[in-house]
């Protein structure tokens, strides 16, 4: 059986060596042996777990969060609901489920996904009655209410090492392992050599910017918000690169296409490509979910559980906000219109 290593192994030996871009995305999304082509990648049986299978508490306060901003701006009507990467659904239907008490929101909505896997497609389908997109481009031009919750994280990055002659670039060889290209100016990194030294590791992700102008554009021009939630930080430094298999890392480049490769999101490009929309400063997530209520909401909940389910509950409020589990290295970011007040949980 052909594997997707030995195509990218032979086209590799064809053409010469590719970009840690290009590898990123014959492993996560070649059409048939890509890893999110043809697997659901979540929960227990997958690789890996995010905030809305951890608790339901994670996507009610992002609902009531889009709500309030939907509110703020006079509640325009028709309106479209997205999220981009949903995974199996679950993060939409909770905040369907946490809104449907807002009145008019229910009504106003129409929800729109952006996913490009086939196999996930399935399960979204399962929960949420929606339309699908392979990108943004493509949302309708209304007022715009978008939360992306791990998505930016799995796009795939560039990955540059600072020489005293200027950058290397990780480059994928025949027996798919990185290597360096010899050094030369990249006019993309110049504003990088101020607050860099030889050694340092810069990764770029090309495809953020174009995503992040077309949504910003959207809000700007006809209103909404966007949430932004993922891991990383306000610069890129450093080999940010995993693979996770099986819920335990892995190397990226051993077995492509049956690990997921993700790479930690520089919001400072998120903010660079927002105009002409504004960005509210970088929160970290436990911070952000705080101000929403997180605490409260589990404290209701909590009422009516004891034994294990009690145990569990307990353990996702801390595991979604505690600053040694997700509540520090995961970041929130948030996306307005320059009329409008910055979104719930967020400061301008």
């Amino acid at each position: 059986m052909t594997t997707l290593r030995d195509l990218m192994a032979a086209r590799i030996a064809a053409n010469g060596p590719i970009t840690l871009a290009d590898y990123m995305a014959e492993a996560l999304m070649h059409p048939t042996l890509g890893y999110y082509s043809t697997r659901d990648p979540l929960g227990v049986a997958g690789d890996f777990t995010t905030a809305p299978e951890i608790s339901q508490m994670f996507g009610e306060l992002i609902g009531l969060s889009l709500a309030q901003a939907w509110i703020d701006q006079g509640r325009p009507t028709p309106f479209t609901l997205a999220e981009l990467g949903p995974g199996r659904g679950t993060l939409m239907a909770d905040i369907l489920r946490a809104t449907a008490k807002v009145t008019g929101f229910g009504d106003a909505a129409h929800i729109h996904l952006v996913e490009t896997s086939p196999a996930l497609r399935q399960e979204q389908a399962k929960r949420i009655t929606a339309t699908w997109h392979d990108d943004v481009t493509t949302l309708p031009d209304q007022p715009l209410f978008l939360v992306a919750n791990e998505f930016f994280d799995a796009l795939p990055i560039r990955q540059f090492h600072r020489d005293p002659q200027g950058w290397c670039e990780v480059q994928i060889g025949a027996d798919i392992t990185a290597g360096l290209s010899a050094p030369a100016p990249i006019a993309l990194l110049d504003h990088r050599l101020n607050d860099t030294k030889p050694g340092d590791i810069v990764e770029h992700c090309p495809a953020l910017p174009a995503i992040i102008q077309t949504i910003a554009t959207r809000i700007a021009d006809h209103g909404g918000t966007a949430l932004i939630l993922d891991y990383g930080d306000w610069r890129s430094l450093g080999d940010t690169l995993q693979a996770l298999q099986d819920h335990a890392p892995t190397d990226p480049f051993e077995n492509p296409g049956h690990a997921d490769l993700t790479a930690h999101v520089d919001f400072e490009a998120i903010a660079n490509a927002a105009s002409p929309a504004k960005f509210t400063r970088l929160a970290p997530q436990g911070v952000f979910l705080e101000r929403l209520g997180i605490t409260q909401r589990a404290q209701t909940l909590a009422q009516a559980l004891s034994g294990d389910p009690l145990d569990q509950h307990i353990a996702a409020h801390r595991r979604l906000t505690h600053p040694e589990e997700m509540g520090s290295l995961f970041k929130v970011m948030g996306l307005y219109p320059a009329a409008a007040p910055p979104p719930a949980g967020l400061e301008p």
